[in-house]
């Protein structure tokens, strides 16, 4: 911890964490008059402001909280960097149990710690929190987006990105971008789930489905003439695409030897539960197209409120994930490396070459 320092509102208080790490800044916060506890990592800011979501989960503890943060906030950096978007990356995680808190005063708390960093960091909605968590955080800070009647759910766009993504690592696998007769396993059917089993179903593919949560699960099927399974049997359903649309880290020494399918694309972040997972994907012919490149469809769409663009040039955006997955991929192959590898290191091209946040222009770029 580098400082402690407390505020003259309520009983919050802030601490600075030495993480040892790449990131600039990592801070946590807590006011125990609600039972908030926080923590905003901001990574890079060299090609902007840092933007990240606010995540809400039962973290069994801070360390876990940091690690999770640490990760995301480092992919938000990496997924704007090559999505030529003019804004670095962070991420916010709040501890605690959904189901037992005032959100209001939760969320109002979380507005003060992000006014407090002065606008290098600017949130939104993640897993957890929704619009209306962010409509608690406006009333006390301008660094928010997502917010209801604007940019708004970002999981539809998401998801058509992450649809484009299937289409172009379907294009390298198998020489054609078609899905139509392709069997498409998504795991968890939130949301962007959700979204991309309505996209693969109106083109004809065949789904395999799985979530902890029946209804979801039996929406889609009922929608979307999807196939369900139970969870602990996704990994070992054979099928040509793999589509991990919940939590991070499910790629691992336990679930990679399970697999039955050639491609794996989805919307979560962090799908790796650590680098060489990618490279073990690599070793077993399984084609895996990094996260945070498939999946930055949201904060692209968070760009009507953040840079002013228009939702025509933000779906421009979001289509051109297919040509920037193929350019990684074709590169990826030429080189014989892992895709993941070739992702980390264009993106780390692109923020050692940009500008401090504090050297760059404040106005927003020309939509």
């Amino acid at each position: 911890m580098l400082r402690e320092m407390k505020s003259n509102r309520r009983e919050e208080t802030t601490e600075e964490l030495r993480v040892g790490t790449e990131h600039e800044r990592v801070i946590f916060r807590s006011d125990s008059a609600c039972g908030y506890r926080a923590i905003i990592a901001i990574h890079s800011t060299a090609m902007g402001p840092a933007v990240g979501g606010t995540r809400f989960w039962h973290y069994p503890s801070q360390d876990l909280a940091l690690v999770d943060a640490l990760r995301l906030s480092r992919a938000m950096s990496f997924k704007n960097a090559l999505a030529d978007l003019p804004l670095g990356g962070g991420k916010s995680v709040i501890i605690g149990n959904t189901s037992s808190i005032n959100r209001a005063e939760i969320f109002h708390a979380h507005g003060r710690f992000v006014e407090s960093l002065g606008g290098k960091f600017i949130t939104a909605e993640d897993v957890g929190t929704t619009p209306s968590d962010m409509e608690y955080v406006w009333e006390e800070t301008r660094y928010v987006a997502g917010l209801p009647g604007k940019s708004g759910d970002p999981s539809p766009i998401t998801a058509l990105g992450v649809f484009r993504a299937l289409q172009a690592a379907a294009n390298h696998r198998w020489g054609s971008p078609d899905l139509s007769s392709r069997t498409v396993v998504v795991q968890g059917c939130g949301k962007t789930g959700y979204a991309l089993a309505r996209e693969l179903h109106n083109v004809g593919a065949k789904l395999v489905v799985s979530d902890v949560n029946s209804n979801q699960v039996n929406r889609v099927i009922e929608e979307f003439e999807a196939r369900a399974v139970v969870p602990e049997k996704i990994f070992q359903t054979p099928a040509d695409i793999f589509a991990p649309c919940a939590l991070g880290g499910i790629l691992n020494d336990e679930t990679i030897p399970q697999l039955q399918i050639e491609v794996v694309v989805g919307s979560a972040n962090n799908q790796l539960l650590e680098a060489r997972h990618g490279d073990l994907l690599h070793e077993k012919g399984i084609l895996f197209v990094p996260d945070y490149v498939s999946n930055a469809g949201g904060v692209i769409n968070g760009c009507q409120e953040l840079l002013g663009w228009s939702a025509e040039l933000c779906l421009f955006k979001v289509n051109a994930i297919y040509d920037k997955i193929i350019s990684i991929l074709d590169l990826a192959k030429a080189n014989s490396l892992p895709p993941y590898r070739v992702a980390d290191q264009l993106a780390r091209k692109v923020l050692s070459t940009a500008k401090s946040v504090d050297q760059r222009p404040t106005e927003s770029p020309e939509a």
